[in-house]
C-alpha cells in the first residue's frame, strides 16, 4: 500500500549562510514517500538507541529509512544482525573479511568471523532526526 502526501516545497533553497529574501510563495510541492522509499516492500524504518555512530551525527532517537533490496557496497552505513542482536555501522568490504565499522572512538571496529552468525538485514539511505531540542517543563502558576 501506497499513500500519497505532497507538502509545499521551498524550491528556491533555504541559505545555509547569509540570509537571502524569502519567496512570496512556495509554488512546487514533493513527496518524501516517493523520494526517499525508492523500493516500497523491501523498505522499513527503525530508531537508533546507542552512540556508536555519534560522530557521524547519528544520534539515539534518530529514524533510519532502511532498504533490504539493495546490495551492500563498500562503506555503506548497514544494519546488521551479528549473532542474533542488531548493530548499525559502516561495512568495510575486503578480500576474505567484513569489518563493521564504529562513528565513536569508544568503539572498535569488528571483524567478522566465520564463528559469528552473521546477515546484512539492510542499507541506510536516509536518516530523519528530530532537530527540536528537548524543552524543559515550566511549573505551573496557581
Amino acid at each position: 500500500m501506497s499513500t500519497s502526501m505532497p507538502l509545499p516545497y521551498a524550491d528556491a533553497g533555504i541559505q545555509a549562510g547569509f540570509p537571502s529574501p524569502a519567496q512570496d510563495y512556495i509554488s512546487e510541492s514533493i513527496d518524501l514517500n516517493t523520494m526517499i522509499v525508492r523500493h516500497p516492500s523491501s523498505t522499513f524504518y527503525g530508531r537508533v538507541s546507542g552512540d556508536s555512530m555519534i560522530e557521524e551525527g547519528i544520534e539515539p532517537g534518530d529514524l533510519l529509512v532502511i532498504d533490504r533490496s539493495l546490495e551492500p557496497e563498500d562503506g555503506d552505513l548497514t544494519v546488521c544482525c551479528l549473532d542474533g542482536e542488531f548493530t548499525l555501522k559502516r561495512i568495510r568490504l575486503r578480500p576474505g573479511a567484513v569489518w563493521l565499522i564504529p562513528s565513536n572512538e569508544s568503539f572498535d571496529p569488528i571483524l567478522v568471523t566465520p564463528e559469528n552468525r552473521f546477515e546484512v538485514w539492510g542499507v541506510v539511505t536516509h536518516t530523519i532526526k528530530n532537530n527540536r531540542r528537548p524543552r524543559r517543563r515550566r511549573a505551573s502558576r496557581n
